[in-house]
């Protein structure tokens, strides 16, 4: 008896645990349940705004002067004078001398030049006095109603001494303007780019004594395509307007960021083989400041410069950034409920950093900016303006976003 009880007993010991274990499994209490929450996502927008009136196109280019000049010796002779200002960067005023080449044997030149020109002119009073006297003398002797020969009046003989006259008179005026050439000016104010003489040189006709350029007016030549050319209001092709196209202009000069405005004064009218672009010249007033104008910071020769061109008007379009601008010409934006929308648009201009929209959206529309990985129509949206504080994480029970998907159905 003993032993068959001590055979039963492990086996009954682990049947009344699994039912004791089991009744408290099936009479604990249930765990309060928890509605599925779905997380909105947080984007950023902007609203909508028309555009501001007109086009901008964006181009560059490198300032170039007007006018520019390679200073030629005209006359030979040794530098017996060099001006301060003629140094490179030196500024100098239209007509001053900026070099002197010796003038001595041209000043000869021209006092040989005016006795002889004295000389012709006595010559010619003769040969007038002479022809006159043969006159009086044929009158007396043959009467007024026979007329003498030229040869008689000796009318040969004066109009060689005219003509010695004026040869005489053609010496003195070279002489006078080869003496002028000996002192080295310019017809404008500028800047002196190069100096290639010095003091006490030889220089013979024809060599190159420096260059200089005008402070007048600079000029940039931008490239524009034949879609940039479509936005622009320019003056046609050998004509001048009347209305000149504003500029501005952006460049780094001695490492300062400056700007510049400037106007388009005209087109060249001639397409790049090569590149297929068009030039509009740019032009900017006393880029130096150095006539009057005050410049912030000079414009310099050679800079390079990105320059806006203010084109035709925009207006009745939306102008958005251009990062808005989703593949496919789509937009990403905020209804009245936060829900996504994906809007087809229709592009009138995108550039670099902006982009012009046709009537596809309204102003004060909200317009999501943020990158959206995997964009469903209808997903549910936390809004934030971009340039506005972050708002709260909103989170909404699943049941209501049923229920909003309903009554949105």
């Amino acid at each position: 008896m003993k032993k068959t009880f001590a055979i039963l007993l492990p086996p009954a010991l682990i049947l009344i645990s699994i039912l004791v274990v089991a009744l408290l499994a099936m009479n604990r209490p249930s765990p309060p349940e928890r509605e599925a929450t779905t997380a909105a996502m947080l984007v950023e927008v902007i609203e909508a705004e028309a555009s501001d009136g007109h086009f901008n196109v964006n181009a560059q280019g490198t300032v170039k002067p007007r006018t520019e000049t390679t200073i030629v010796a005209e006359v030979a002779g040794r530098v017996v004078e060099v001006s301060e200002s003629f140094s490179a960067g030196g500024f100098f005023r239209a007509g001053e001398v900026l070099a002197e080449i010796d003038p001595s044997d041209y000043e000869a030149a021209l006092l040989q030049a005016r006795a002889e020109m004295a000389s012709a002119e006595a010559q010619l009073a003769d040969e007038r006095a002479r022809s006159e006297q043969a006159r009086k003398d044929w009158e007396r002797m043959h009467g007024s109603e026979r007329q003498p020969s030229d040869l008689v009046l000796r009318l040969p003989q004066l109009a060689g001494a005219e003509a010695a006259v004026q040869a005489a008179e053609a010496a003195v005026m070279r002489a006078e303007r080869n003496l002028e050439r000996t002192r080295i000016r310019l017809p404008y104010d500028g800047l002196v780019r190069v100096r290639d003489i010095d003091l006490g040189q030889y220089v013979s006709a024809g060599t190159s004594l420096g260059q200089a350029f005008a402070v007048d007016v600079a000029e940039i030549r931008l490239p524009l395509s034949d879609q940039d050319l479509a936005f622009l209001d320019l003056p046609r092709p050998g004509r001048f307007d009347t209305y000149f196209t504003p500029v501005t202009l952006t460049g780094s000069v001695g490492g300062q960021r400056g700007h510049w405005t400037g106007r388009v004064v005209r087109t060249e009218g001639v397409v790049d083989e090569n590149t297929r672009l068009s030039y509009a010249v740019v032009q900017v007033d006393d880029p130096y400041g150095l006539l009057g104008n005050l410049q912030p910071l000079p414009l310099q020769m050679g800079t390079f410069v990105q320059a806006e061109v203010r084109g035709r008007s925009a207006e009745g379009l939306i102008e958005l950034p251009r990062s808005a601008l989703r593949e496919g010409d789509t937009l990403f934006m905020a209804d009245e409920n936060d829900r996504l929308e994906i809007r087809n648009v229709q592009v009138v201009r995108a550039t670099a950093h902006r982009v012009y929209l046709h009537n596809d959206i309204q102003t004060g529309e909200r317009v999501i900016t943020t990158a959206i990985p995997v964009p469903l129509p209808g997903m549910l949206l936390q809004t934030r303006s971009a340039d506005g504080p972050e708002p709260e994480l909103r989170v909404l029970p699943a049941g209501d976003l049923a229920a909003m998907r309903e009554e949105d159905s």
